[in-house]
């Protein structure tokens, strides 16, 4: 069976702990969080989590059914074939130097980058887009001196018509 790149949609109760156990569930069973955002919904009692991992249709149900059944998940969606929106956001620290400095400003032109910051030995960049517009922005900074990075990981949201 192929495997796949999951996304996983999570309304759960905001409380201490419930992170965890949705995590524990995963971990304990052997399988792996790609990546996660969480966060608190315009409803303070309830957060939002969106967490992808890779697996084939019948492994990702399992999953699915052993999130539902912990206490504080009130809800557990599979986006990963509904139409939705999913965006990642990073953050990039580079290193300047003269060397680079030019054709890292041309790349960060021609890549969209936004530039948070920008001193004499540094710059801080933010690119937001696809996982693999994301990639492939790392990708072609990577050789001109990358310090660092924050990736959110995906947040994705279904369309309604």
């Amino acid at each position: 069976m192929d495997k796949k790149e999951n996304v996983i949609s999570l309304l759960v109760n905001n409380k201490p702990d419930v992170l965890a156990r949705v995590a524990g569930t995963l971990g304990g069973k052997g399988y792996n969080i790609e990546t996660l955002c969480v966060d608190v919904t315009i409803n303070p009692d309830v957060s939002k989590i969106i967490l992808t991992t890779i697996g084939t249709k019948a492994t990702v149900q399992k999953i699915e059914a052993q999130l539902a059944r912990l206490i504080d998940v009130i809800k557990v969606e599979n986006l990963t074939d509904v139409e939705t929106v999913k965006r990642e956001l990073v953050l990039i620290r580079m290193s300047l130097t003269a060397d680079n400095k030019n054709e890292l400003i041309r790349r960060i032109n021609q890549l969209n980058c936004k530039i948070l910051t920008f001193n004499s030995d540094h710059c801080v960049l933010e690119f937001r887009g696809s996982k693999a517009e994301v990639d492939k922005v790392l990708e072609t900074l990577k050789p001109l001196g990358i310090d660092d990075i924050a990736r959110t990981g995906i947040a994705a949201l279904e369309r309604k018509n």
